[in-house]
């Protein structure tokens, strides 16, 4: 089996490393590029197929692996990701509105849960609650997953947030995978977390070699994370079989969704509060809450992947203590709500002189990176495969 993930694994980044200079040459003579506004973070022009190259090395990665492993059950997901990363693409080029953009991705999960047959249909004692009908299960997939993916898509605003926080959550539900001995959905973690990796450190290091993940490569990953979710939580999953009863699995899969939900949540209901539509586009993301503190794309990435892991170990620990399902859940809520809104008192209630401010700004500019000899050594590796 270890051979097996390390085939998925390398295929995926060899596939990603070779086609992302060439992907970066085609962008930049056709112009598909992410201009800087008033609301961006960057300050130059980025091309935005990365979704393209991650796309490729998953599917070439499941390819090869197939050879090895019966990896047929995937071919639902790839296609379900292969609409969302051409609606996402098309979205990149032309700006596509928010309502056409959201029918999509609610017919593709809609689509999802027909062709796998899978749906969030079971709390897992939750609750005390177990195992319910489709009535209860098709919508409440439909509104989780779509939430999980514009979750993904939202916190794609600074260098390696998108994908560093997928390469994460790979890795921890990769390893649950791995244990309960759930072959496909380890591989597609696996051909996922191969897929991520030379794109992140492209787009974490590189100036010449940048790209952006974009909207389609978001979109994709989104489905690739909601996919783990409905997997886990499904009635009689293999995940589900091989934990023991007191283990949370909602509070489980929540922390690990815990920051970039929560966020979305936060911003869309102050937005609404605000009599503006949630989809409108603002600077109020945690990550735009770093950055106006000082950090750096790097610093921020940083943070708030320590920060998400922090609410994973606290889940993990609340079970270990023997904390009820119920009581992780709240910890996971609260720990996870206290970070997201904490961040967001910090920067628009505290003044300028707090002592919390002041000790948060101190952090971030220790963060600026950029001009340490380690990283440009590692910028001028990766940039060297564009000309």
């Amino acid at each position: 089996m270890i051979v097996n993930i390390l085939i998925a694994i390398f295929s995926a980044m060899i596939a990603v490393a070779w086609i992302h200079p060439r992907l970066v040459a085609i962008a930049i003579k056709k112009n598909l590029v992410d201009s800087p506004d008033e609301r961006k973070l960057q300050r130059v022009p980025v091309p935005v197929l990365g979704g393209v190259a991650v796309f490729f090395g998953i599917v070439l990665g499941i390819t090869l692996t197939s050879s090895l492993i019966d990896c047929m059950s995937l071919m639902s997901i790839v296609a379900a990701m292969m609409i969302m990363l051409y609606a996402g693409t098309l979205d990149d080029m032309i700006d596509l509105p928010a309502l056409q953009r959201l029918a999509v991705e609610i017919g593709v999960v809609v689509l999802l849960i027909f062709s796998t047959h899978q749906s969030i249909n079971d709390f897992h004692g939750l609750w005390d609650t177990y195992w319910f009908g489709p009535t209860i299960a098709v919508p409440l997939t439909i509104f989780a997953t779509v939430g999980i993916i514009n979750a993904i898509n939202l916190i794609d605003g600074v260098n390696g947030l998108s994908s560093g926080y997928c390469i994460m959550a790979c890795l921890i539900f990769g390893t649950l995978f791995y244990l309960s001995n759930d072959v496909p959905m380890l591989m597609l973690a696996a051909v996922s977390l191969g897929s991520l990796l030379p794109f992140f450190f492209h787009n974490v290091f590189g100036e010449k070699s940048k790209m952006f993940i974009g909207d389609g490569g978001a979109l994709v990953m989104g489905i690739v994370m909601s996919t783990f979710v409905v997997n886990i939580l499904a009635s009689g999953s293999a995940v589900a079989d091989y934990v023991t009863p007191s283990f949370g699995l909602i509070p489980f899969v929540l922390a690990v969704m815990s920051l970039p939900v929560i966020d979305t949540i936060r911003v869309m209901a102050t937005r609404m509060f605000n009599r503006r539509s949630p989809f409108s586009p603002d600077k109020t993301h945690i990550h735009h809450l770093f950055i106006e503190l000082g950090f750096s794309h790097s610093g921020t990435t940083i943070a708030i992947l320590s920060l998400n892991c922090l609410v994973v170990v606290a889940q993990l620990v609340a079970w270990y203590a023997g904390c009820s399902i119920e009581l992780q859940l709240y910890i996971v809520i609260a720990l996870g709500a206290t970070i997201d809104y904490g961040m967001n008192y910090i920067v628009n209630c505290l003044s300028q002189s707090n002592i919390i401010r002041r000790a948060m700004v101190a952090i971030g500019r220790a963060t600026h990176f950029e001009d340490n000899s380690a990283f440009r050594l590692i910028r001028e590796f990766v940039d060297r495969s564009v000309r």
